[in-house]
């Protein structure tokens, strides 16, 4: 039997759930919206006797729900059955069957799960650090993940030195999501084949060339590419072509960043292959109106046919002015991934932290190279991208939540499985629940044998929005409590907003029903 993670939130923090359900993986309720306080409870799980003439595995119906389906939010409920999402009509018509757990939503929004398609790490780990345990910190930050509605992840591993790569690549393996964590879709390597004038927070003395043996100067510097599924590099690198080819034909995606390529080499570079830009504006040249660079693919008229181009896009509120944030989204919607970039102080104070080789400052939201005002990397989840992508760029919440969906398993090539709630797909699902800003008591009460966790959502607001204490919330701790005994009330409540720290109380007390 496979036990699912179920996460839930409501009033500023996630109610972790394990049941007994055949689910694939996490249920994620993230806050996306502001309103009036409203006391809301998570009703248990309804149960019902369903008929069994095609599987025996339970079947879940999610309801009073609106589901993100064909570019559209409808109120229609939602099937599950071994991990998949049924198609009700086939159910009903054809099997006769029905739910064995009814849950009800209370009127969440249920799209699918959130794909991070560039994270350096988070909560700690730095995914591009030397260690014999490299799964370890994966696992942790996977299941950390579950939090932010992010349902699978492409590690990644910034320019490092060479036995690094050797090192880390291997121990980072392809994965399904589930109760524990995340799932992993592969590793994103960003560099070493990078400009050094673009190089950012990357290390010059480990940027690397493949001038000399082209492909072959790739895979030595690697080690392996088993597990691999995305490439950044700059494609006016000398031999770039021969490369891009290469990886393509391997099935690896190629990204064109940091990088000081004019338009007609990142053309070039398209017509051989690469799909995808790393973190648009940032790290390229900026838009020229003779030259637009990089940039100019949005609307290039060289694309061929058949072909999409996709832009990585921080939402953070630092890296990407919303103006600019505007200008991309109209100009190529569909191709629009949101990425985190988040680095190990993602979830952590500020304070002096890692990214692969450098030493990099956390102030307040912004994440420097230590000494410099070089950005490097964000502290942002991918909750907070998409919330701020909604209210900034003056696009649709079904927009929004594709940029973290849908896209991005259309670029990887796997919306046939993930990225869609269509039947027969994966059920990798985040549910977001209309909250208010400051905390309210609210009672939850849960059947037997369940596992509960809770945690205190981080940087969920950004900094200069309004909370109820008129004081300005940048991050907050998070706390776990965890029950194997009888049915427990679990009661939370506000102690205080203090600054830039929150704290809560937490009581839990034996009780029968609510």
């Amino acid at each position: 039997m496979h036990y699912p993670c179920i996460s839930l939130v409501s009033k500023k923090f996630v109610v972790e759930c394990t049941q007994q359900l055949n689910i694939r993986s996490a249920v994620a309720l993230r806050i996306l919206t502001v309103h009036n306080p409203v006391h809301q409870e998570l009703a248990s799980p309804f149960k019902m006797p369903s008929n069994k003439s095609v599987s025996d595995a339970p079947i879940t119906q999610f309801q009073n729900c609106h589901i993100l389906k064909d570019h559209k939010l409808q109120r229609e409920d939602l099937w599950v059955r071994e991990g998949k999402i049924l198609n009700p009509e086939k159910l009903f018509f054809d099997e006769r069957g029905y739910a064995d757990v009814q849950i009800d939503c209370k009127g969440s929004i249920i799209a699918p799960g959130f794909i991070d398609t560039q994270i350096n790490g988070g909560y700690g780990i730095d995914f591009s650090s030397s260690t014999d345990n490299v799964k370890c910190g994966i696992s942790m930050v996977a299941h950390k993940l579950l939090s932010t509605g992010v349902t699978s992840f492409c590690p990644t591993i910034v320019t490092s030195p060479v036995p690094i790569y050797h090192q880390v690549i291997p121990q980072i393996e392809v994965q399904d999501g589930g109760p524990r964590g995340a799932g992993i879709l592969g590793l994103h390597l960003e560099g070493p084949f990078i400009s050094k004038d673009k190089k950012g927070a990357h290390p010059e003395e480990f940027l690397r060339t493949f001038e000399k043996r082209g492909f072959h100067d790739l895979l030595d510097t690697y080690g392996s590419l088993d597990n691999v599924r995305i490439i950044t590099l700059a494609p006016e690198l000398d031999r770039s072509g021969e490369v891009i080819r290469e990886l393509v034909s391997r099935g690896i995606r190629v990204s064109l960043g940091h990088s000081i390529a004019n338009l007609s080499q990142a053309e070039v570079a398209v017509k051989h292959g690469a799909t995808f830009i790393t973190h648009l504006f940032n790290a390229m040249l900026p838009f020229h109106h003779r030259d637009p660079g990089i940039v100019g693919l949005l609307t290039s008229s060289e694309i061929p046919v058949g072909q999409s181009v996709f832009y990585g896009m921080i939402a953070d509120g630092i890296h990407t002015n919303p103006a600019a944030l505007r200008i991309a989204c109209r100009a190529h919607p569909k191709g629009l991934v949101l990425v985190t970039d988040a680095i190990m102080a993602m979830g952590l104070p500020s304070g002096q932290h890692t990214l692969g080789q450098q030493v990099i400052e956390i102030d307040g939201l912004h994440a420097y190279v230590a000494g410099t005002k070089t950005l490097s990397g964000s502290i942002a989840t991918m909750d907070m991208c998409v919330r701020h992508l909604w209210q900034v760029a003056g696009c649709s919440v079904e927009a929004a939540l594709e940029a973290a969906s849908l896209r991005p398993a259309q670029l990887l090539g796997i919306e046939q499985a993930k990225g869609t709630l269509d039947y027969g797909t994966d059920a990798d699902l985040t549910a977001t629940v209309n909250c208010t800003i400051a905390f309210y008591s609210s009672v939850y009460t849960f059947q037997p044998k369940h596992e509960i966790r809770v945690y205190f959502i981080k940087q969920t607001f950004r900094p200069g929005d309004q909370c109820n204490s008129a004081e300005k919330l940048e991050s907050v701790s998070y706390l776990d409590i965890t029950s194997h005994s009888s049915p427990k009330c679990v009661l939370f409540e506000c102690a205080h907003i203090h600054g830039t720290r929150c704290t809560v109380r937490a009581t839990i007390n034996q009780c029968s029903s609510h």
